[in-house]
């Protein structure tokens, strides 16, 4: 194999270069999420069960084959930008999100064993606006009490 430099190639053959594209910040990331799950606003998608019950090691291992989750992970322009997998843990990492955050997003005990995607789509918009309800803020102060 002959090694050349790329003004030897450009002499020869015309080399094209993919641009790059910047990496999606944090809001952009769930946005095309919410926007995701708004693609099919009534799609049935599973729940996570009790993710605010187990170990930081079990709960970041969990998933559920249509999921929130799953939605976000079935888009080539999120596994190219670093979702790993539909797992719970990628998905708190990828997103930059608490636990208390995507727990509302995924836990059956907020919409029980099912949800329609645009449900969840309406959960994620709330994490990026960092608005969560009272019952959700008392309910988080629980949550990080057990997993502590």
């Amino acid at each position: 194999m002959k090694h050349q430099t790329l003004d030897q190639l450009h002499a020869i053959a015309e080399v094209q270069s993919e641009p790059t594209r910047p990496a999606l910040t944090r809001s952009q990331r769930l946005e095309r999420w919410a926007d995701l799950l708004e693609q099919q606003p009534d799609r049935c998608l599973r729940a996570l069960t009790g993710t605010e019950y187990q170990p930081a090691s079990v709960r970041d291992t969990m998933r559920g084959a249509g999921s929130p989750i799953t939605v976000a992970f079935e888009d080539p322009i999120l596994r190219a930008e670093g979702l790993k997998d539909d797992t719970y843990g990628a998905a708190k990492r990828f997103f930059e999100m608490t636990d208390l955050q995507l727990h509302e997003i995924v836990c059956h005990c907020h919409v029980g064993a099912t949800m329609q995607a645009s449900r969840a789509a309406q959960r994620v918009r709330a994490a990026i606006s960092g608005k969560l309800g009272f019952s959700a803020r008392l309910r988080g102060a629980f949550f990080l009490q057990r997993t502590r």
